[in-house]
């Protein structure tokens, strides 16, 4: 990999960070450190990168950790060639470029010290206190030597856990990679795959997450080159090809910054250059480019409402282009993002994109929860409040923290990952569940908000809600209606999950298939493996037990008794007063009743389990599961329901399939006042026109 291919040029770097040569931090660094009344040279640049975000700054702190880096790191040099001490301090000036506080770069100048030297946290934490000596404990790696193969992924969870305490450890991190993945053209071609390959997949989404636009958009640049160099080499020649393309946008932007001034809003309007990840997208998303496509108008104004009143001159002056309107300002993204985004139609029906926000809202777009400051500090401190006005702890109106060290997304990283001992369960869920780049928010019909992946399914919100409880799910109503556990939720839905608590049953194998959410795969997966009995069970298996009594008649190798077991139908076969049954004892002092024709008895009898017989006791109130098979037709669900309601029978659950060839499949959990009705009722429903078969239900035995 050439120098140049890592590199993707002053284009990225336009609306990026500044870049600062290596080798002259290096020749300062080996100057040594200065007297005590002035920083050392090389620390010169982060001062002003400091100083420039926080003028008040006590830069004494970090003269004092330069020093101790330094010297610690002193004869140890990078592949590159250059003295180490500059990656941390690059590492750091990254950091300082994007506002961060000075906690944050004292621990950034440390953080490789306890790694890569002789410094022990309790020497950092003597010197600078608990919370740098905890910003550099997070971002310390493993040994490889103390866990082999399961070293990367288990300092990754670490990390996790310690961004779940304070969100600074990530940031630290996600500048660390980014100044390595600027160098990395000194590697092998091998190792700098594997190390893109790992920055794609969790670093770049976690940037995302935590609204770290600056440092997301120059990873993506610098993971495209070596990941897809063909594609990278294209699009580079596409914008050198079309180095005039801002001239459009200029022109434009002229016309904006001309209908503004005449409106008498006071506002800055730029042009911002796309990145080449965003380009190439583009560019696949619409084919040929025309100039306006390589860049965005950026409108910057000082207050929410002059973000509206710039929207309404554009909408009033310009053709706009409604499909393209999106308003982050009153529901802002998950991540902390507000703008407001729209496009806009020139003279010449060129299209140019325009995005309008706040000064400060363009702070947090850019640096995201590095502008948040100082997690720890008081309300009333300097560094409280970020420069959007959100103070730390504060409920926004979607239900996640503003609070920067637990985001909602992030604790539900956490639940999960507390589930997933095996390193390698770990790191293949993690980066399936940061795969998942957008989330919606669904509201709880009992009050409340819940932020879930797009593509997320009522059994995802079952376990984001309730945990391990939702194994007792029974269905759930979606906007009011009934709904099966696998129909996907939409931004802005209203979910009622519908539990039994005291079930001693739990989920289907078939919830795999409907599950979107590391936390409820793991759970589901975790209950199942512990019950291996229970395979087969369908998604509405009923969870009362009938008047049932257990006995040991029948059970050839039990001299024991079995007072007071707790009697459980199989979901599988649902029997009813008078069927044929038989049990076996499974897990928990728990008999499991199975209809005696039901294929799930064969196999627990191949499995040289021993059969418990079970008698029948009062027939009175039972269960059952039916299926119905029909043509589709207008209103055949509301007769079918009229028709179970007419008997008198309750319906618990009900899921109906999509139509597949004109038929249409049914499944019913019905509470039935007294067991020989059952007869009655099935023959009733088969009477509704467009029914051709009800059967009950009893699902193939899996091997």
């Amino acid at each position: 990999m050439s120098a140049e291919a890592t590199n993707p040029g002053a284009h990225s770097r336009r609306r990026g960070l500044p870049r600062i040569d290596l080798r002259r931090l290096g020749r300062a660094a080996l100057l040594g450190p200065a007297s005590r009344d002035r920083l050392p040279d090389a620390m010169g640049h982060v001062a002003d990168a400091h100083r420039a975000h926080h003028p008040d700054a006590d830069l004494s702190v970090l003269r004092k950790a330069y020093v101790l880096a330094e010297s610690s790191h002193r004869g140890q040099f990078r592949k590159s060639g250059e003295p180490y001490i500059t990656h941390p301090l690059a590492v750091t000036l990254i950091l300082a470029e994007l506002g961060a506080e000075t906690t944050t770069l004292t621990a950034s100048l440390l953080h490789d010290t306890v790694e890569d030297t002789d410094v022990t946290l309790d020497q950092v934490r003597a010197e600078f206190g608990d919370e740098v000596c905890y910003l550099v404990d997070g971002v310390t790696k493993l040994e490889k030597v103390d866990y082999g193969a399961a070293a990367e992924p288990e300092t990754f969870r670490k990390m996790l856990v310690a961004t779940g305490n304070d969100v600074r450890v990530m940031s630290i991190k996600l500048a660390d990679r980014l100044h390595n993945m600027r160098t990395l053209g000194v590697m092998r071609p091998e190792k700098q795959a594997r190390i893109a390959k790992v920055t794609r997949d969790v670093l770049i989404p976690l940037a995302e997450r935590l609204g770290v636009q600056a440092l997301k958009t120059e990873l993506e640049d610098l993971v495209f080159a070596i990941l897809h160099p063909e594609e990278y080499a294209h699009t580079r020649a596409l914008i050198a090809d079309n180095a005039t393309a801002g001239d459009a946008l200029a022109a434009i932007s002229e016309d904006v910054r001309r209908v503004l001034r005449e409106a008498d809003i006071t506002a800055e309007v730029l042009v911002r250059p796309r990145h080449f990840v965003s380009v190439h997208r583009s560019r696949l998303k619409r084919g040929e480019l025309r100039g306006t496509d390589f860049g965005r108008l950026l409108v910057l104004v000082g207050e929410d409402a002059d973000c509206y009143a710039v929207l309404g001159e554009l909408h009033t002056c310009f053709t706009p282009v409604i499909s393209e309107f999106k308003d982050f300002i009153a529901a802002p993204k998950f991540n902390l993002y507000q703008s407001l985004h729209t496009a806009v139609a020139g003279p010449d029906g060129a299209v140019a994109e325009v995005l309008i926000r706040t000064h400060q809202m363009h702070k947090v777009a850019e640096a995201g929860v590095v502008a948040l400051g100082n997690p720890y500090a008081s309300v009333d401190g300097a560094e409280s409040v970020d420069g959007a006005g959100l103070t730390a702890g504060v409920e926004p109106y979607d239900g996640e923290r503003v609070d920067p060290t637990r985001p909602g997304w992030l604790s539900r990283l956490l639940e999960w990952q507390q589930a997933a001992p095996d390193p390698d369960t770990f790191w293949t869920t993690l980066r399936a569940d940061l795969a998942q780049d957008r989330e919606i928010t669904v509201f709880r019909a009992e009050g409340g908000l819940l932020g879930l992946p797009a593509g997320a399914t009522c059994v995802d919100a079952a376990y984001a809600q309730y945990g391990e409880a939702a194994h007792g799910c029974l269905g759930a109503r979606v906007n009011g209606r009934l709904a099966p556990l696998s129909t996907v939720l939409s931004d802005g839905d209203t979910v009622q999950l519908l539990l039994d608590r005291d079930a001693a049953s739990g989920p289907s194998p078939e919830w795999l298939d409907h599950a979107r959410t590391a936390a409820a795969r793991i759970a589901i997966t975790g209950w199942l493996a512990a019950h291996p009995e229970a395979v087969g069970t369908p998604d509405a298996a009923p969870r009362a037990s009938h008047a049932l009594t257990a006995d040991r008649r029948g059970a050839a190798n039990a001299v024991v008794d079995l007072p007071g077991a707790t009697v459980r139908l199989a979901g599988c076969c649902t029997p009813v007063p008078p069927d044929a049954v038989t049990g076996f004892p499974v897990r928990g002092g728990v008999v499991r009743v199975h209809r005696q024709e039901c294929r799930a008895v064969e196999r627990m009898r191949a499995l040289d389990r021993k059969p418990v017989t079970v008698s029948w006791g009062d027939a009175s109130e039972c269960q059952v599961t039916l299926y119905v098979e029909s043509f589709g037709r207008p209103r055949l669900l509301a007769d079918l329901t009229e028709t179970i309601a007419t008997a008198g029978a309750a319906i618990v659950s009900a899921t109906v399939e999509p139509p597949s060839e004109q038929r249409v499949r049914h499944t019913y959990t019905l509470g039935l006042p007294d067991a020989a009705g059952l007869p009655g009722l099935m023959r009733a429903m088969r009477d509704v026109p467009g029914v051709y078969d009800v059967s009950r239900a009893q699902h193939p035995a899996t091997a």
